[in-house]
């Protein structure tokens, strides 16, 4: 009978001997999206990095670094000069007429300073200036030349003659050239080719008896820097 059965000893079920669960831990969502975020936040700070290297190191080779190799051939001028206004350097045509400088702005400037009797000097600056200009090919639309005038004698015929109406000839006092223009030390004004930017800034001065390679190559790198915002014609 099942009363006796499972009153009876020998029948009574022994415990199970051997037999275990294993519960295996399951992974915490809130320690996966923790982790996650710590990765992404981790792979966005070595792009932001990447892209940034760059400014970083240029900001580190200027001011700590400060190489002293120098590129350039003629002299930057830091800062550079704006052009005076009228009451401060008065301008005047062969012809006697008042000239406004501003009504240079808007090109490059090749600058030429000299007496009106333009000695041997004077004519190798020029010639400099009208080939220096030719050089630049299509970009030389973007550079006029100038030629300033200083003393009082009167500009040869021959020399006006031979520029063709290429270069803008204005006459100007000595001393209101001076508080704009400057020569190196032990030099001149009439020794050196000085260049002014588009917005009327001297900017850059040629060494004396300069080698036209290098200068080309100063003009090349000034008017492709340039390029973005210049264009050529008042």
């Amino acid at each position: 009978m099942s009363g006796t059965k499972s009153s009876d000893p020998d029948f009574a079920v022994a415990p199970a001997e051997g037999l275990a669960l294993t519960v295996h831990a399951l992974p915490a969502p809130a320690l996966d999206a923790d982790r996650r975020t710590r990765h992404g936040r981790i792979k966005m700070l070595l792009v932001l990095l990447a892209c940034a290297a760059p400014v970083l190191a240029s900001y580190v080779t200027y001011y700590v670094v400060r190489p002293r190799a120098q590129t350039n051939y003629g002299a930057l001028i830091d800062p550079a000069r704006p052009l005076p206004a009228a009451d401060d350097l008065p301008l005047a045509d062969l012809q006697g007429r008042a000239v406004d400088p501003a009504s240079l702005r808007g090109q490059w400037l090749l600058v030429v300073v000299a007496g009106g009797d333009c000695d041997a000097a004077c004519e190798s600056a020029l010639l400099l200036q009208r080939q220096l200009r030719e050089t630049l090919g299509r970009e030389r639309e973007r550079v006029d030349k100038l030629w300033l005038v200083t003393g009082s004698q009167p500009v040869r015929p021959q020399v006006v003659q031979a520029l063709g109406g290429t270069v803008t000839v204005l006459r100007v006092p000595d001393a209101a050239l001076a508080r704009w223009l400057e020569a190196a030390p032990g030099e001149t004004l009439s020794r050196h080719l000085y260049l002014v930017d588009p917005m009327g800034r001297w900017m850059w001065r040629a060494p004396p008896e300069p080698d036209p390679a290098k200068l080309k190559r100063d003009l090349d790198r000034l008017l492709r820097a340039s390029a973005p915002w210049d264009r050529p014609g008042r």
